[in-house]
């Protein structure tokens, strides 16, 4: 069974490589984490041309921040944590993330419970739409957390938000899922 320092050290010969500035190790590190960070970017943008931009962003800090990597983390959840904060940047940028979080507004939306889950058919490309279809802060929060393994803490860490905000904003976002899931 891997130990925490196998992940550690996955790629390590790698991202020495790119310290020394070695053009075929960023190649081959680009192509090992661009098409997943790429699928996470368009988990939380939508937009593939966002995507795309954001992706070419934090690769470019990446390799130029490489040097202050210290192999305490595995590299793959240091290049994840840069790609999400050029995502939640971006989205600041275009002022919708917190227009999403407006407790106000969040209280006075009633959200009904979905149905169970031995009610609905689900497959990955509905799910997948679904998500699409949810506002910007659900889909980032609802995306950290589900398929990025954040928990509470870090994600309200990332986006300026209280932990309470983020288990909320899940909660809701689950909930909304479940009812555009099970719209005709």
């Amino acid at each position: 069974m891997p130990t925490a320092a196998d992940y550690r050290d996955t790629h390590r010969d790698l991202v020495l490589g790119c310290q020394r500035r070695d053009r075929n190790a960023q190649r081959q590190l680009y192509g090992h984490y661009a098409k997943p960070m790429y699928n996470l970017c368009l988990r939380m943008l939508r937009h593939t041309h966002d995507a795309e931009d954001v992706l070419q962003v934090a690769f470019v800090q990446i390799f130029a921040k490489i040097h202050t990597f210290n192999f305490e983390a595995s590299i793959s959840a240091w290049i994840k944590r840069i790609v999400v904060n050029r995502c939640i940047d971006h989205l600041k940028k275009r002022r919708l993330l917190t227009t999403d979080f407006d407790p106000v507004r969040h209280e006075a939306a009633a959200v009904e419970d979905p149905p169970s889950c031995e009610e609905v058919n689900y497959t990955v490309e509905r799910i997948r739409e679904g998500v699409m279809r949810l506002s910007e802060g659900y889909r980032v929060v609802l995306t950290l957390y589900l398929f990025e393994g954040y928990d509470h803490e870090e994600i309200a860490q990332i986006m300026g938000i209280s932990p309470g905000t983020s288990k909320s904003q899940y909660s809701r976002a689950r909930k909304r899922l479940a009812q555009l899931l099970t719209a005709n």
